[in-house]
């Protein structure tokens, strides 16, 4: 998240000395509770806690009830109530469910387990279900059957939301979410170290949440920067997030950007899937690193899903790098 000036000399300099402190910034929790539990761990282990303090977030508690009103209107029929998502999901029989609902596919699994090795084994069954389904489209593997089995809520809403945007849940999941994670790490018998980190935090997050009466300032700005490219093929853009989201504007901007042609052969020109529109961005995402571009932070299917704040950051890396073309 970040704020714009119509100063470009401007938005360099207030984007990253306001932002850059703010970034994965490390420090010392204290007054946070450490359950015997954690810290049963081997020499060197590590395990990830929800700071109890974002619980109370209210944007971090909108989106758990986004996630089990979403679970419980899919599994419906399944007769199953999903109401706390750690106790709910964590031995792999309701996550089963949810992924055969989705996927349309029937796993090979105990319909019911009891036992720690029985309830692991479906999970293990489930994720890698579920990893060979999403690894292929640029998800990062955040969760694991130990985390999930282990009750870490992080890993869970992580696995979740993965879900829910790959599918296309008929949701709105709210945007801006961070919350902190106390990381336990053991590094002899007697000694548990504790640190907290801001989980996908960056310099966007920080700027927009400090100043979000800015958005449209940006929006207008990056809007300004495109349209004099665009407007050379007789294109306009009035709505940053929709009309890039197929991929299709942004490939014709690289095309201006550089000085080629891109063959209509390589991208679908009107793309009417999911895939095709993923197809269409991540292909953006190629020539913008043939032109030594860095890739892009946002996952073509944040920009496909009208993920306003991914849009804006592959923007912004065109506007820092080719500001000055004509």
């Amino acid at each position: 998240c970040f704020w714009f000036s119509t100063s470009p000399w401007l938005y360099k300099y207030d984007l990253h000395e306001e932002g850059k402190n703010a970034i994965n910034a490390p420090m010392l929790l204290s007054g946070t509770d450490i359950h015997p539990e954690d810290t049963l761990l081997e020499e060197n282990a590590e395990r990830l806690m929800l700071d109890p303090t974002s619980r109370e977030n209210l944007k971090f508690k909108d989106l758990l009830k986004v996630l089990i009103d979403w679970i419980n209107s899919e599994l419906e029929e399944e007769r199953i109530i999903v109401k706390d998502l750690e106790e709910d999901c964590y031995d792999g029989q309701v996550l089963q469910k949810l992924f055969e609902k989705l996927s349309g596919r029937k796993l090979n699994v105990a319909e019911v387990t009891q036992s720690e090795i029985g309830q692991k084994q479906k999970l293990q069954t489930v994720l890698e279900a579920v990893n060979d389904l999403l690894r292929p489209h640029g998800w990062t593997i955040e969760w694991s059957v130990d985390s999930i089995h282990s009750k870490n809520l992080v890993a869970i809403v992580y696995l979740l939301v993965a879900l829910a945007m790959h599918f296309q849940a008929p949701i709105r999941l709210p945007e801006h979410v961070s919350v902190q994670v106390v990381v336990v790490k053991v590094r002899n018998p007697s000694t548990v170290g504790m640190h907290t980190y801001m989980c996908k935090r960056d310099a966007f997050d920080t700027l927009l949440d400090h100043a979000p009466d800015k958005l449209n300032v940006v929006k207008t700005s990056l809007i300004t920067f495109v349209n004099k490219h665009l407007n050379k093929l007789n294109l306009e853009v009035t709505e940053l997030e929709s009309q890039f989201a197929d991929g299709v504007y942004l490939i014709l901007l690289m095309g201006l950007l550089e000085d080629y042609f891109v063959p209509l052969y390589n991208f679908f020109l009107t793309p009417e899937s999911f895939e095709q529109k993923v197809h269409n961005v991540a292909f953006a995402f190629e020539l913008m690193q043939d032109g030594g571009l860095k890739k892009p932070k946002a996952r073509p299917e944040d920009v496909v899903n009208l993920n306003l704040k991914s849009t804006l950051r592959v923007l912004y890396n065109l506007f820092t790098n080719y500001k000055n073309t004509e």
